[in-house]
């Protein structure tokens, strides 16, 4: 589990490095996109219909008015709030920063950013996926000689994540248990170096 930060630790935060792992192999992977995705609406009638003559009026087919309806709207929905409004943050805003083709890496950016969005399920993804040393890079604590990190972007390894995005999700979902998470070197041997012990084969993945 991560542990607070100290000014004592052996490496400023600077020289943050991998979390040092087992030798233990298993293949994981992340989810694939598809280029476009069909998403079922229900509108009343009469909101069909009107809709229906704006995408005439725009010589839009209705989806793609829809879809343009929707980039519309995002720039209205706030997600952070300044003392001045101009300062505020839409959806839009914050696009280029949320978005990413790897699901792994969307997931990171929204939970850094924006955790009061995530739904339930994401949440227990988050606690999982934080509380494992084996995707952050960090150091040893001087004092207490175990593993710390700072669950932000910067410290994140997003290979790792992708790695073994499908076992954080199975667990998180309840499919199989804790013990299938991937593992690291909790606590550093006060004979190895921290150079050395933090030294692995990037194709060693703890499973």
């Amino acid at each position: 589990m991560a542990t607070p930060n100290t000014d004592e630790s052996e490496l400023s935060s600077s020289e943050e490095i991998d979390a040092p792992l087992p030798t233990t192999k298993r293949k994981g992977g992340g989810a694939q996109l598809n280029r476009s995705e069909t998403v079922t609406v229900r509108l009343d009638p009469k909101l069909r219909y009107l809709a229906e003559l704006a995408s005439r009026k725009q010589r839009r087919t209705l989806s793609s008015f829809i879809e343009w309806a929707i980039e519309v709207s995002l720039s209205t929905i706030i997600l952070t709030e300044f003392a001045h409004a101009d300062s505020n943050l839409s959806i839009s805003d914050e696009a280029a920063r949320l978005w990413d083709v790897d699901e792994p890496d969307r997931f990171i950016k929204l939970a850094v950013r924006y955790p009061d969005l995530l739904t339930h399920g994401e949440q227990v993804l988050w606690k999982l996926i934080r509380e494992n040393g084996y995707l952050w890079r960090g150091h040893f604590d001087k004092v207490s000689r175990e593993w710390t990190w700072k669950p932000d972007e910067d410290s994140m390894v997003f290979e790792h994540l992708r790695r073994a995005w499908q076992t954080f999700s199975d667990v998180a979902n309840g499919k199989c248990g804790r013990e299938a998470l991937p593992t690291w070197v909790r606590k550093k041997n006060p004979e190895i170096s921290t150079k050395a012990s933090t030294k692995f084969d990037d194709d060693d993945i703890p499973f």
